[in-house]
């Protein structure tokens, strides 16, 4: 399998997000580092998955994402993912989704106008996809958040539709599984945390699974993400 992290100015998990990969690539199908392609780069190799890392893209300028959507990298991104490449965006990744039109709503400031930046409860809400196979549905992770804009949005029939079509990936929870509004850090509209695009090939998620992947950052709820990836691609 190989896989790809685009790199913005701003960018500061693409290191994180390439070692969590490294780690369960060597361990899982021998394979080697992922890519790490500039956000100038409009041409570069054939790759099983593209990785969109968390940061502050461009200076988080106009509005976070929406400078970085426009880069020649993403139009590259944009054509791969129309041909069935998997994308994932984490966090500002998740923006330059949005922005991109890769998926719906977008991202807003936070209910709270601070910076959260803690551990949070997840629920995952469906196992049926490349990203989540790892988990079971239901099963309530561990992992941490760390943005200003992380509030997601969109219209009512969207968020139906997201409902009807099993497109909700993530949820924040309390630690027992239930969806409370003291458990959401942000405002998200149905305490939202990641959704799919409309085939599951593209997923974006606020939560940051790179951050909690090794047992020596102080858990490993993310690794699941990671190796469910290699091992579905390979």
């Amino acid at each position: 399998m190989k896989a790809a992290v685009i790199v913005f100015p701003g960018s500061n998990c693409d290191r994180d997000v390439q070692v969590a990969l490294t780690q369960s690539l060597q361990r899982l199908d021998g394979g080697t580092a992922p890519l790490m392609v500039w956000h100038k780069e409009t041409d570069f190799d054939a790759v099983d998955l593209i990785v969109l890392p968390g940061g502050f893209s461009y200076g988080d300028y106009l509005r976070c994402g929406a400078v970085a959507a426009h880069s020649p990298a993403m139009r590259e991104v944009v054509h791969r993912a129309g041909q069935g490449v998997p994308v994932i965006g984490i966090c500002n990744g998740f923006q330059v989704l949005t922005e991109s039109g890769l998926l719906p709503g977008a991202l807003i400031r936070n209910a709270s106008l601070r910076f959260v930046c803690r551990d949070v409860s997840v629920r995952v809400e469906t196992s049926q996809s490349l990203f989540t196979a790892k988990y079971e549905t239901g099963q309530v992770i561990r992992i941490p958040v760390a943005h200003h804009d992380g509030n997601y949005v969109a219209d009512p029939e969207q968020l139906e539709r997201l409902e009807g079509e099993g497109r909700i990936a993530f949820r924040y929870c309390d630690e027992a599984g239930d969806l409370t509004s003291d458990a959401n850090p942000n405002g998200s509209a149905r305490n939202i945390a990641g959704v799919f695009n409309a085939a599951k090939t593209v997923l974006g998620m606020m939560p940051h699974p790179e951050r909690l992947a090794d047992p020596q950052l102080g858990g490993s709820d993310g690794r699941a993400l990671f190796d469910g990836l290699v091992e579905a691609l390979s």
